[in-house]
């Protein structure tokens, strides 16, 4: 069964994800949340997430470090993260690439953008 996981400090935004991918949830893939960087990566250590939804902006560590750590140390390629924050600046951006986001997305973000970016990472199209 594929994993998601959605990483973000505001529970209303984690709440915005988890029903916006309800429908995925259903199809019968399992959701799973974490509100800072450090239990992000005792989640994504245990349960090899296919697909990480990651805030830059969070207490412990921030999401730039956890992305780093996942591609890096972890050596968790297979796992697409994409970097859902509220820094829109190119350098923010650039930052995330090179520290291996697979895509970085400014919010305010579209709701069914995500659900159909994660219908096709996690091949469930």
């Amino acid at each position: 069964m594929p994993v998601i996981l959605i990483v973000d400090d505001e529970s209303h935004i984690r709440r915005l994800l988890r029903q916006s991918l309800e429908e995925i949830e259903e199809a019968g893939c399992e959701l799973i949340e974490a509100e800072n960087g450090r239990e992000a990566l005792e989640l994504i250590e245990k349960h090899r997430p296919a697909l990480v939804l990651l805030d830059v902006m969070m207490p412990e560590m921030n999401g730039f470090e956890v992305c780093h750590t996942i591609k890096n140390e972890l050596k968790a390629n297979d796992t697409y993260v994409i970097m859902l924050t509220a820094k829109g600046q190119e350098i923010d951006r650039i930052k995330g690439m090179e520290c291996g986001a697979d895509e970085y997305i400014t919010k305010p973000f579209d709701p069914d953008e995500i659900v159909e970016k994660s219908y096709k990472i996690i091949k469930m199209t």
